[in-house]
């Protein structure tokens, strides 16, 4: 059944628009937190070496927690953290990572940036994740790690990945950039793999200014990465290894974290918990309000699995529509829905990688793909190409429930629904 009033002429064609749902602003920042950091810059408090600044271990011993792991590294960037878990784990010089093709580049550019070989197996049509089943094909005795991303908040299957992993002796890296508390089979991401990533800017579900970190269950992986990362290794902490002395120089990636975002983490995760239920009760009331929508479905999950929503992403139906996505989408836009499609093209298709037909400006990992004479060419991902025609994506700042809020969302959904018939012959007039 459409919500109420639903049914009149789109936005579009000349009617008069739904009208935007504004979700909450995304971050906000509680008055303590704001003082602690206004404390920081009137003492001029802003560089963090180590875990012998208060606020750095403050931040990592209470992400570590949280997160079930033994060792947390904070980073610049979630893209620094990702690059800190390949460094971690020493995986370069030509090493091969197979990953996802459909996803944000910071997972494909942290191997490139390590000297690795990317290489791209396929992901689930529907959800975007990496496929288990289209891993093994992918391996080679150059194999030596796969990266998985939990895109949108959606856990990625890590238990089918970790199985293969361990059957062919890879480490595992999670990217759980927009994923902080996803469950699969109950057992939050970042707790699978050998060393995860997270990104912590302004956007994401755990929010500071911009920052990142890295949570690995295993010392020698998180000193490893402190050594090539950090100012001077994080050589002072305690525990540091001592086979690790002689190599400790300021030839380093400066990735340190600083004490004024490891005061916003700490604070933004004791509240994220309840962040992400609000999200996650708030997607409930749009599904609910969403049923007998057909041109546009959601994904399903296994049983155990328990998305966060950093964005929600779902599927377009064009033989339900009759029309074409940018049609849909601009029809949407008209009644004033923030949709978006987030990927653009999967990432074996993208000019820089093609070394064999790249003719723009030099990059750094041009050499090192051609010596391993890779042809993303010849990757054939043709379920991410499906996701990428059809996949629709919505911020979902929807923090504090509220269901007449979110009816109105569907409302506008519902309204395009009902004028398919007129959205038809506005396309087909070639409008």
């Amino acid at each position: 059944m459409s919500p109420s009033g639903s049914g009149s002429t789109l936005a579009l064609l000349g009617g008069t628009p739904t009208g935007p749902v504004a979700p909450e602003p995304h971050p906000r920042f509680t008055p303590d937190v704001i003082d602690r950091v206004s404390d920081l810059l009137r003492r001029g408090c802003t560089v963090g070496l180590n875990k012998h600044v208060a606020e750095i271990r403050e931040a990592e011993e209470s992400i570590a927690a949280w997160q079930g792991v033994s060792h947390c590294l904070g980073t610049s960037s979630g893209h620094a953290a990702l690059h800190c878990c390949l460094m971690g784990l020493e995986i370069s010089s030509g090493d091969e990572v197979i990953t996802t093709p459909y996803t944000w580049g910071a997972s494909t550019s942290c191997i490139l940036h390590n000297n690795a070989i990317p290489v791209f197996a396929d992901v689930c049509p529907e959800t975007g994740l990496l496929d288990p089943a289209t891993i093994e094909e992918r391996v080679t005795p150059r194999t030596r790690a796969i990266l998985a991303v939990h895109i949108f908040g959606q856990p990625a299957n890590m238990s089918a990945i970790r199985a293969i992993a361990n059957r062919h002796g890879l480490v595992v890296i999670e990217d759980g950039s927009q994923a902080h508390g996803a469950l699969h089979q109950n057992q939050k991401v970042g707790t699978f793999g050998d060393a995860s990533g997270f990104s912590c800017m302004g956007g994401k579900l755990l929010a500071s200014s911009e920052a990142g970190y890295m949570v690995t269950p295993r010392a020698d992986v998180y000193w490893k990465a402190s050594l090539c990362t950090q100012h001077m290794g994080r050589s002072s902490e305690p525990g540091f290894p001592e086979d690790l002395l002689r190599y400790v120089d300021s030839l380093v990636y400066t990735y340190r974290l600083s004490p004024i975002n490891a005061v916003l983490l700490t604070a933004q995760l004791r509240k994220i918990d309840a962040e992400n239920q609000g999200r996650r009760r708030n997607v409930a009331h749009f599904r609910q309000a969403m049923a007998g929508v057909e041109s546009a479905r959601f994904p399903s999950y296994a049983e155990g699995d328990d998305p966060v929503y950093h964005m929600l992403t779902m599927n377009f139906c064009p033989e339900v529509a009759g029309v074409s996505r940018d049609t849909y989408l601009a029809a949407l836009h008209a009644e004033g829905v923030g949709i978006f499609a987030y990927v653009p093209s999967p990432i074996p298709t993208w000019p820089r990688l093609n070394w064999q037909t790249y003719t723009g400006p030099r990059v750094m990992w041009t050499e090192s793909l051609r010596q391993s004479g890779v042809d993303y060419r010849t990757m054939e991902c043709p379920n991410a190409h499906t996701k990428v025609a059809r996949s629709l994506e919505m911020s979902w700042n929807y923090i504090e429930e509220d269901p007449e809020r979110i009816q109105r969302l569907a409302a506008a959904f519902w309204k395009v629904e009902e004028n398919l018939g007129a959205l038809r012959e506005w396309e087909r007039r070639g409008a």
